[in-house]
């Protein structure tokens, strides 16, 4: 793994964050636009009913934990998440697309994350809303679908929250649309960038399990993990 350079991707990855010069600032919840406390449960919900909520829960019976019970905020969003990565064969070589997608939350503005990032209902436009850049090739229009694997987001935080990760393969001979905010990256590519702090996102690593199963049924090397030591950016 040591003779692959991934220094061209993280100038990649620089120039988009470069690219973004977006400012992100800290304002207290009776400052945002369209967020409010309800005044019947106190949870912090957006005026349309959409996106996601905040609400309290209470614990009981908990006896494994360090203690039996407690009350906690948490984040509850009842649309599942859509996280999706396109596979190609280019020139004998397999490779995956990602994107550099801006989150206020980020350190450093732009990870490397799922090629399609998105709520359900975004994908099928139930909100009305724009179509997502490549959501042809996640609703079942084009592509060949190879998994879709719903999980849990941490549940320390999330309540119910539910992702789908899914890998979808394109033939070879078709030109996916993309713009230069778009990466194809091969597996062992992708298994030095996890290992580098801040560079792929949570919902990308979630997706690299499973190319990693993908990988492995093709009898190509198995994308390894790496271990809390080598995640601290020691490349070598």
């Amino acid at each position: 793994m040591n003779d692959i350079d991934i220094q061209p991707i993280l100038m990649w990855l620089k120039e988009r964050q470069e690219s973004y010069p977006v400012t992100v600032e800290e304002v207290g919840i009776n400052d945002l636009q369209g967020w409010k406390a309800n005044p019947q449960t106190g949870n912090i919900e957006h005026e349309s009913g959409k996106f996601f909520s905040i609400i309290g829960v209470k614990v009981t019976g908990a006896s494994d934990r360090e203690v039996p019970s407690w009350s906690q905020p948490m984040l509850k969003q009842e649309e599942v998440g859509i996280s999706g990565v396109l596979m190609q064969q280019q020139a004998g070589v397999t490779r995956y697309l990602f994107y550099a997608k801006f989150e206020p939350g980020n350190i450093d503005t732009v990870q490397i994350s799922p090629a399609l990032q998105v709520s359900e209902g975004n994908l099928s436009r139930a909100h009305q809303g724009k179509r997502p850049r490549l959501a042809e090739y996640f609703d079942g229009t084009k592509g060949t679908l190879i998994a879709s694997v719903t999980g849990v987001e941490d549940g320390g935080r999330f309540y119910h929250k539910v992702n789908r990760s899914m890998l979808v393969e394109v033939d070879e001979s078709e030109a996916v649309p993309v713009t230069s905010d778009y990466i194809w990256l091969t597996l062992p590519e992708i298994k030095k960038l996890l290992l580098v702090d801040r560079v792929v996102n949570s919902l990308a690593r979630n997706v690299c399990a499973i190319l990693s199963c993908e990988d492995s049924e093709r009898n190509e090397s198995a994308l390894s993990f790496p271990s809390d030591a080598a995640s601290k950016g020691n490349l070598s």
